[in-house]
């Protein structure tokens, strides 16, 4: 079977540009120029709440597919920082393989989406065990076979992450796939801060204050920051919520606690691929390039692309679909 490849995606000038490309990905344009088949994953959608264990609840949504005998199996889907089960790009995804015959699961991350109320400590990105729980959960409740995860940036991180756990807890994910997965936590803070342009940094802090007092909201018996400590940039708000809330003695070690890099990924033992651009503003490609991986990790960067846009034409619409589905179909018709 002939997959699709980053090198094959050669978007129309002026999308051949990494910044037109990330901006139009999570862009209030994207989501109205979309067609309407993209947003397909929400009807009949059911929301569900998720064991995350410790009483843990991670909130979601489920949507069966209805253009087959039997699914091809269960598609779960990781959403990037401060995103959603509702973001462009996961509904778009989910509904690309709902179309070909997937169950479709769309986790969100503690205090994402609307579940600040749920649990009363912060998210952060080394809490990966509630998210390798909750996958076990999820293979339990919905029992489609097989079991396939993609993600997004920091979703992308989180997908490899608990995949490289899974086949030690028991849960049968079959493949992995991570679309411009955060790769070196430092490095990507310092290019967000020292070499992307000012609008990325703008953009994520401005979502991320505002989830920050969501969630003070939501429990306000509970002093979650001082004000300003929000007026900080994005590494000194980072340090300040990792030393005030978590374990980590430093920033840098809170950074290394998810970071991938290096030889990390030698120990995954399921087949798994990474899709990345080499004009991704927001991620270095070094990090990509300086990985040491096992033969069943496949590194595919494109040329093309921004970080997680992949947008072919007027349509909105994102090769990356495609590219995540021929592969999922392939694991499908090979279990």
């Amino acid at each position: 079977m002939n997959l699709p490849h980053g090198k094959d995606f050669r978007p129309p000038w002026p999308l051949r540009s990494g910044h037109v490309q990330t901006m139009l990905s999570s862009s209030g344009v994207r989501r109205w120029l979309l067609p309407r088949a993209a947003r397909s994953v929400l009807q009949g959608a059911e929301a569900v709440v998720v064991d995350g264990g410790g009483g843990v609840r991670l909130t979601g949504a489920y949507t069966v597919q209805n253009v087959r005998l039997q699914p091809r199996g269960l598609a779960v889907l990781f959403h990037g920082w401060e995103g959603s089960v509702d973001s462009t790009y996961v509904l778009q995804t989910g509904s690309r393989l709902l179309a070909d015959g997937w169950d479709i699961f769309r986790l969100n991350f503690r205090d994402h989406g609307d579940s600040y109320p749920l649990n009363e400590a912060l998210f952060h990105s080394c809490r990966i065990d509630e998210v390798v729980h909750a996958l076990g959960d999820i293979a339990q409740r919905w029992p489609a076979r097989p079991i396939a995860l993609t993600g997004f940036s920091l979703g992308g991180n989180f997908a490899l992450r608990a995949a490289m756990q899974t086949s030690r807890v028991g849960i049968p994910l079959s493949y992995v796939l991570a679309v411009c997965p955060i790769i070196d936590p430092g490095e990507g803070l310092f290019a967000l801060e020292e070499t992307a342009p000012w609008i990325y940094q703008a953009y994520f802090m401005r979502k991320w204050r505002h989830s920050l007092l969501a969630k003070q909201r939501a429990f306000p018996q509970h002093q979650y920051f001082e004000m300003s400590e929000l007026k900080q940039n994005m590494r000194g708000l980072t340090e300040a919520m990792v030393l005030r809330h978590t374990d980590f003695q430093s920033l840098q070690q809170y950074l290394d606690g998810y970071s991938v890099a290096g030889d990390a990924l030698q120990a995954m033992q399921i087949p798994a691929t990474i899709l990345t651009a080499r004009d991704d503003p927001v991620i270095p490609i070094d990090a990509f390039e300086k990985l040491q991986l096992p033969p069943n990790v496949e590194l595919d960067i494109a040329p093309f692309g921004g970080h997680c846009g992949f947008i072919r034409g007027y349509d909105m619409t994102s090769y990356s679909d495609d590219y995540i589905a021929a592969r999922f179909n392939a694991v499908a018709d090979a279990h």
